[in-house]
Parts: C-alpha cells; sequence; structure tokens
C-alpha cells in the first residue's frame, strides 16, 4: 500500500509492513514509536531505520531527521496505530461477526462453545489464550489478546479463508493497551469478575475499568450479554452501548437455566428464554460451565441463529484442553486438569470436586502460583484450598526469577484446619505424588496451567510438557504400570 493513501499528503512510497518493534522491521516498513509499559519507542528509531524502515509515526519531538526517511507526527500513537490497521489491512473485522469475550474466568471456555457451535452453521475462528484457530490453522499465541498489528493481520487472513466470524478472548492488559481498538465488535461477553491482575491495574477499581471499556466502546448497534448473577452487572450494564441481554441461572433473565441436575460426566437443565422451556443436555459438567454455555448460547442466538438450530450441538461440544478436562486412563480414582489460577477460579473447582468425592475419600491439590504475579492472593489460595482439600501439593509454576519455594511458602502461610501439605518442586513429581497416593473415589486436582507446554523461569520461557499431558503419562506408567506406546 501506498504511505499517501494512509496519511493525506504524504509522500507516494510504498509501505511493506506495520512495526512498533524496531527488531523485527522490514524494509520498507512504517515504524509506531508506542511509549509502552517497559520502554519508549521513540529511543528505537535509529534501530528501525537501519532494519529498513522508510516511514516513522511519533508522537514526541524529534532531533536528529535521518534522509530518506518520512517522519509523521501524531498526537497518539496509539490511536494513528489503530486508525492506520485498519487502512492497512482493509478493515477486516467489518468483515466478519465478531464475538469478544472478557471476564476474569471463563473467556477461553465461552470463545471455544462459540467456535465449537457456530462452526455448524458457518466457517469460525478463534484467537485465545489456547491457540490461534481457523479452518485447517492452528496456531500457538503469544498472549491472550495478541498486540494489534498481528491481531488484524490474522483476521485479515480468516476473512481471505473465507471464516465468517470469530471468537476472540479480550484480556483486561489488551483493552488497556488498545490493542482491540480497531476491531469491530458485534457482540460482547461478559462472564465474570472476581479478584485478578492486580500487579498490573493496582486496584479492582482499575482492574474493573479496563474490562467495561469492552461495553462502554461497543457500537451502537451492538449488543453486550451479561451474567446477571454477577455482583458487577449493574455496574456494568450502567455503561453498555446498545442492546444488552442477560444470562444467569439464580435470578430472572433473557436466558435462563432452571433445575440443573449435575454429574461427571454430563449436566442438564431447562433453558427458559421468551417465555418458552427448552430441555438442555449438554456433556459440559460444573455450574461454573452452565454459566459458560448459557453465555455462548446468549451470544451465538443473539447473533441472528435460531436457539433451537444452536440446541442441537450442545450435548458433544468438543473437549477444551486444560479446561475442566477430566483425566481417564482407566484409573479407579478421579483426575481433572484445569487452568483456575485466581481465588475465586480455585474455589469453583473445589465445589466442583467436592461434589463429586465421597464423603470419606480425599481431594488432593497440586497447585502453585505465578512468580512476579499477583503476590496477595497467594495466602488466598492457601485458605480457600483447606477448605475442600484434605492433602495439597505446593509445586512450582511459571516461578520466573523467583524462588518457587518461597511462593509455596506464602501460600502455606493461609493453609488452615487439618489440611496436609507438602512442597515438591519439581512439578511432574508433584502430580506424580498426588496420583501415586491416591485411593480409589479420590479426586486428584491439578490446576494452574492447563494445557500449557511451556513454564516460564529466570532464564526464560523453557519446554514444560503440560499438565494433561503428565497427568496421563504418569497414570499410565506409573499407577497402571503399562508401557506408553
Amino acid at each position: 500500500m501506498k504511505l499517501s493513501e494512509i496519511f493525506k499528503d504524504a509522500p507516494d512510497i510504498e509501505v511493506s509492513g506495520l512495526y512498533t518493534d524496531s527488531r523485527s522491521v522490514k524494509e520498507n516498513g512504517m515504524f509506531f514509536c508506542l511509549d509502552g509499559i517497559m520502554t519508549n519507542g521513540h529511543k528505537f528509531i535509529k534501530q528501525a531505520v537501519k532494519k529498513g524502515a522508510k516511514t516513522i509515526v511519533h508522537s514526541e519531538d524529534i532531533k536528529t531527521f535521518l534522509d530518506d526517511v518520512v517522519y509523521i507526527k501524531v498526537e497518539n500513537v496509539d490511536t494513528a496505530l489503530n486508525q492506520v490497521i485498519n487502512k492497512f489491512y482493509h478493515y477486516p473485522s467489518e468483515e466478519l461477526k465478531v464475538f469478544g469475550v472478557t471476564g476474569t474466568n471463563g473467556k477461553s471456555t465461552v470463545t471455544n462453545i462459540i467456535k465449537d457451535i457456530y462452526d455448524h452453521f458457518a466457517p469460525c475462528g478463534y484467537i485465545g489464550t489456547i491457540s490461534i484457530e481457523y479452518k485447517n490453522v492452528k496456531m500457538q499465541p503469544n498472549l491472550t489478546t495478541p498486540d494489534a498489528i498481528f491481531l488484524n493481520r490474522t483476521l485479515r487472513d480468516m476473512v481471505d479463508d473465507g471464516v465468517k466470524a470469530v471468537a476472540l478472548e479480550v484480556s483486561s492488559h489488551g483493552l488497556e493497551q488498545h490493542r482491540v481498538d480497531a476491531i469491530d465488535f458485534d457482540i460482547a461477553v461478559f462472564t465474570n469478575f472476581t479478584y485478578d491482575h492486580l500487579d498490573f491495574h493496582g486496584t479492582i477499581e482499575n482492574y474493573f475499568h479496563a474490562k467495561s471499556k469492552l461495553f462502554s466502546n461497543l457500537k451502537e448497534d451492538g449488543i453486550s450479554v451479561l451474567n446477571v448473577d454477577d455482583p458487577k452487572y449493574t455496574e456494568l450494564a450502567n455503561v453498555c452501548h446498545g442492546k444488552v441481554v442477560t444470562y444467569g441461572i439464580h435470578h430472572e433473565c433473557d436466558y435462563l437455566a432452571k433445575n440443573l441436575h449435575l454429574s461427571m460426566k454430563e449436566s442438564s437443565f431447562t433453558l427458559v428464554h421468551k417465555d418458552k422451556v427448552y430441555p438442555v443436555t449438554t456433556n459440559l459438567v460444573a455450574e461454573y460451565n452452565i454459566y459458560n454455555l448459557l453465555a455462548a448460547i446468549a451470544a451465538i442466538v443473539e447473533s441472528g441463529i435460531e436457539i433451537e438450530e444452536v440446541l442441537k450441538y450442545v450435548g458433544t461440544i468438543d473437549q477444551i484442553e486444560g479446561r475442566l478436562e477430566i483425566i481417564d486412563e482407566g484409573q479407579p480414582f478421579n483426575v481433572i486438569v484445569d487452568f483456575a489460577h485466581t481465588p475465586d477460579g480455585l474455589e469453583k473447582i473445589f465445589q466442583f470436586a467436592t461434589s463429586i468425592t465421597p464423603e470419606d475419600s480425599s481431594i488432593i491439590a497440586v497447585f502453585g502460583s505465578a512468580g512476579r504475579r499477583d503476590v496477595d492472593k497467594r495466602k488466598v489460595f492457601g485458605e480457600v484450598a483447606s477448605k475442600f482439600c484434605d492433602t495439597i501439593i505446593l509445586t512450582e509454576d511459571d516461578p520466573r526469577d523467583e524462588d518457587p519455594r518461597e511462593i509455596a511458602n506464602q501460600i502455606k502461610s493461609g493453609i488452615q484446619g487439618d489440611a496436609r501439605s507438602i512442597y515438591i518442586e519439581d512439578r511432574y513429581g508433584a502430580i506424580r505424588q498426588a496420583i501415586e497416593q491416591a485411593n480409589p473415589n479420590d479426586t486428584v486436582l491439578v490446576l494452574g496451567k492447563g494445557d500449557e507446554v511451556f513454564m516460564y523461569r529466570e532464564e526464560g520461557r523453557s519446554p514444560w510438557v503440560g499438565d494433561h499431558n503428565a497427568a496421563r503419562e504418569i497414570i499410565r506408567r506409573y499407577y497402571l504400570g503399562s508401557s506408553i506406546s
């Protein structure tokens, strides 16, 4: 694309790509000097030019101008970037039905359910914590919500490949850092709001304000899908643009689940919508997954698909790796892997474990807490776990440059009552200990990392087998004694 097509009165030179990282700039690239959390892009103009940048978009005054480089000064580089992105990639989100899902917990599950069901009607993509998927493409993401350039380039690839809709996880970081400002959301979904990410946002109020941007910035004909049972519902509903629809279990709403029957293998309930009653049976389990399913059903129906058609596919939803993933290798006890990494997330999975574990059997939990993240929640983890668990095995969970034992001690400081706790730094060894000590009818919970196949340590990101893979391997090799094929 020509620079003159992007900026009025600009030279008629070619722009090959858009960049915010000077290290990745290619010949004839346009470099945006973002003022980020860790560094200021204005410091890297010379490096960007050396790599081939021919256009520099900046907001601060520049002392030295390099030859053969076009400098465009703007008031706000973030705003300019999102405007240019849409022009450069030809407004890809406007050609898609875009579902944006935010909330503390449940984003991955809701977006994957939307993709799973919507795919029966038209090709749907997914971008989030677990992966980037559409049609035959599957990639690993670097962030829950990718940077604005990568995100919109991916949406353009989806459109060009015939995709008609996309379910996008929208993190509070992504909203605060303007990564989705260029996205034309059609439907915004709110799952829930609890304590998390205060290391980044500073206060719970700031965290909520970041989340609410998805709804306050929604276009007038957009639709907000809100959890009516969440304490933040009223406050969030007051800032929404466009139509608001609600879902829930305990309060009257547009998509109401009644008469819940939950088991280890399936759930059933009565769905009430527009004074009509629909019997629903799903392979999803646990009450919090009923909320996730309701959110997805509401979003898809509000997008224009008949509810009767949507409900045909709720009984065979694909297992979402690392999200309440039941590991069944024939062992006589329950093993569940889940991504839960907040106090509320842990409490919900513990409540589900209690509902499926006989009173004379034990709940054994394996978890840790991430280094350089929300130190205050560690003690709360211990408090919550000790209410439900008989044995707590503390271990590493993305320790970064912190001492995993010290993190474990901080969690242990919150443990109360009769719960037994031990520390095994090696995560694989901790999972093995939990499985080998389990008796018939016990429940083993492996929490915090889900399907992630990496671990953040002091030296950076290193490979990790994944909790789900580790659990299966350990059961087969050490508990059942069979060989690994």
